[in-house]
């Protein structure tokens, strides 16, 4: 790497990811924002929304193709699913060298994507300039399974809990905090999003139901796991330790974690490992803070993969 900084843009800036990835590139040594995109913010000073940048940038509402025409190394979209075609298109058209990372789920059943879950998939990244981004129960989801995929003697069954800043700042039931309160909300629980993106990245069924929970920040994910053959709690812990050595984002634990001491921080945390009598049903938790580890966190992971940073710089382990 030259001492030049690379720029980065970032478009759909005004929700929560787009903020948590403001404060991950103004703590990165090697990025500079040029621009960050947003048509409800538009005029306003960045500063005045991010305590961590203290530039002069502000908000721009720009145009498909204004931004392929601004000319940023990496554009990073944090946009609501369905809404990246035609941006992707005019950078493909104008820019085909800017890496370009998704968050939506967009792109994350084209193979012509890389699909951008370091701790499983790093060893598939090859030179890509376009990476999708995987959802926040996906990659819960993900890290809870992997370690056992080729145990498993039929398809996971995972029960999802996540704060309401998953469901964006759209109003809308899912975040709505009046209706929250005392409340537990289940949604979309048959074929779920995310329940089809995890079934076809592990390549075997697996089935999904989601809640929204009064909580700000942080999902809670636990995973039901028919077995083939039996095995013990201490067994399987030392597995997910094997699986996971040398990836300091991912702490293995003895006992189910807690949400709340997952918020704010950028790493997943994986235990309880009950084993039923019998020793063939596992059931794992794994909890992560949705906008970090679950999206702007693992953006930054990606995009330094991508440039040739280490994997961990701007975040705070």
């Amino acid at each position: 790497m030259t001492a030049a900084k690379r720029s980065i843009g970032i478009v759909g800036a005004r929700g929560h990811t787009g903020a948590e990835l403001i404060h991950l590139v103004a703590a990165h040594p090697g990025l500079e924002l040029a621009f960050v995109s947003s048509r409800e913010l538009d005029g306003r000073r960045v500063a005045e929304h991010s305590d961590a940048y203290r530039g002069e940038l502000r908000y721009e509402n720009l145009a498909h193709e204004q931004v392929a025409a601004k000319g940023a190394d990496v554009v990073v979209l944090a946009l609501p699913n369905g809404k990246s075609a035609e941006i992707v298109a005019g950078i493909d058209a104008a820019a085909p060298d800017t890496l370009v990372v998704d968050l939506s789920a967009d792109h994350r059943f084209d193979p012509a994507w890389y699909y951008g879950l370091p701790e499983i998939t790093r060893g598939h990244y090859a030179g890509q300039k376009r990476i999708s981004n995987p959802g926040c129960y996906a990659t819960a989801m993900q890290l809870a399974i992997w370690p056992m995929l080729e145990y498993l003697a039929g398809p996971p069954q995972c029960f999802g809990v996540s704060g309401y800043s998953g469901a964006g700042t759209t109003p809308s039931d899912k975040n709505d905090v009046g209706l929250l309160r005392d409340n537990l909300m289940p949604y979309a629980l048959v074929d779920h999003l995310h329940e089809r993106e995890v079934s076809a990245q592990l390549r075997v069924p697996v089935e999904f139901m989601p809640h929204v929970a009064p909580h700000f920040r942080g999902i809670t994910l636990t995973a039901n796991l028919w077995l083939r053959e039996p095995v013990t709690a201490d067994w399987v812990r030392a597995r997910y330790e094997q699986r996971y050595a040398g990836e300091p984002l991912v702490d293995v634990v003895e006992q189910a974690p807690w949400v709340s001491r997952i918020a704010g921080r950028h790493g997943v945390e994986i235990g309880g490992f009950a084993v039923a009598p019998g020793g063939k049903r596992l059931v794992v938790v794994a909890t992560l803070d949705n906008l970090l580890k679950g999206a702007a966190t693992q953006a930054m992971q990606n995009i330094n993969l991508a440039l040739g940073f280490d994997e961990l710089t701007a975040i705070p382990v």
